[in-house]
């Protein structure tokens, strides 16, 4: 088996620098090609990196034998097309959240690998932000008892995003889906599978929005823990995913921009309450930990382990979402219902 794999990422936006940054890091991998269909921005990296090929058409690395696996950076609505293309020419893919816009394409992608037999990792980048990992530990270790609520948000302005061929402004792109797979995922991650969402969704700030700007979920999770999700993408606000989880002997309040989380404990001893003060935890603040995404995918690549993220869990992500939108759209409950490939 190769010890260095030759890796391609298709776009050239800021995310995709991470994931090149992350590639050029990884001792196992080659920032082998890179490609974008703007002219400009794909010179920039080309100087940056100096990969083997620099292309504006994305066949040509689909058709390079040369090439072991794909990073998809690109808008939302082309993962599929651009996920298949590379699974049935033989390489192994990690595309970005959300994996899809649709269940429906999801499946379409997952049955795609399963034909292929090539693997897909879907960026999931909360699952390697130091701070929920942190929160994750904690809950697992039993540090605040048994969960009895979990709440998450993606407060994230995009006021100025609006640009040529922005594809955030999109019909089909609604917020929680594009965005808020993010709190969702983390949720999923921490509390297990929700059964069931009532949203409520307004419209009041980025009016000339094709989509609703803010959303707030309320879920059902397994083992009688109920949940919250609120996604704003005009809120007057810095970006924030402000996380937090209740347990029965304790509560974690975390975010992925901030240096530290929040640990209140009832005291073990006795006598007056220790959650008065909370335990400041340090933890790195990197809410974009690209390397460490890349570093998972490629360990996994050659170590024939499972992905970290696998496809059905970012599957499973785009249907909590998209039934929240659902819910939000006809103003009743919704039950989820999971990708079955």
């Amino acid at each position: 088996m190769k010890n260095k794999l030759n890796i391609v990422v298709i776009g050239c936006s800021n995310m995709a620098n991470g994931h090149m940054k992350g590639i050029v890091e990884q001792e196992n991998a080659v920032l082998y090609g890179i490609c974008d269909s703007a002219p400009e921005r794909l010179a920039e990296r080309k100087a940056q990196y100096n990969p083997t090929v620099a292309t504006e058409n994305y066949m040509d690395l689909v058709n390079d034998p040369n090439v072991d696996a794909a990073v998809i950076v690109t808008p939302d609505k082309l993962h599929l097309e651009m996920t298949a293309a590379f699974l049935r020419a033989g390489k192994d893919v990690l595309c970005e959240k959300p994996m899809a816009l649709t269940v429906a394409e999801c499946e379409e992608m997952m049955r795609v690998e399963k034909e292929t037999g090539r693997k897909l990792m879907i960026g999931q980048i909360c699952r390697c932000t130091p701070g929920f990992i942190a929160a994750k530990e904690l809950v697992d270790a039993g540090r605040i008892g048994e969960l009895y609520f979990v709440e998450s948000e993606y407060a994230h302005s995009y006021a100025k995003a609006r640009g040529y061929n922005d594809w955030r402004v999109d019909p089909d792109r609604h917020a929680f889906i594009g965005g808020g797979c993010h709190a969702v995922d983390l949720l999923r991650w921490v509390a297990g599978n929700p059964t069931e969402v009532y949203a409520h969704a307004t419209h009041k700030v980025l009016t000339d929005w094709p989509v609703d700007d803010a959303t707030i979920a309320i879920y059902k999770f397994p083992n009688n823990v109920s949940g919250k999700v609120f996604v704003s993408i005009g809120c007057k606000r810095n970006y924030t995913m402000r996380s937090v989880f209740y347990g029965t002997k304790g509560t974690i309040i975390c975010d992925n921009k901030s240096p530290t989380i929040q640990l209140f404990e009832d005291n073990p001893e006795g006598g007056a309450p220790a959650f008065t003060t909370a335990q400041e935890i340090p933890v790195e603040i990197n809410n974009h930990n690209t390397v460490a995404e890349i570093d998972v995918f490629v360990k996994a690549l050659l170590s024939g382990e499972p992905m970290p993220v696998s496809s059905m869990e970012g599957a499973s992500t785009v249907a909590v979402c998209a039934a929240s939108v659902q819910s939000a759209k006809v103003g009743k409950p919704v039950e989820i219902v999971y990708p079955k490939i």
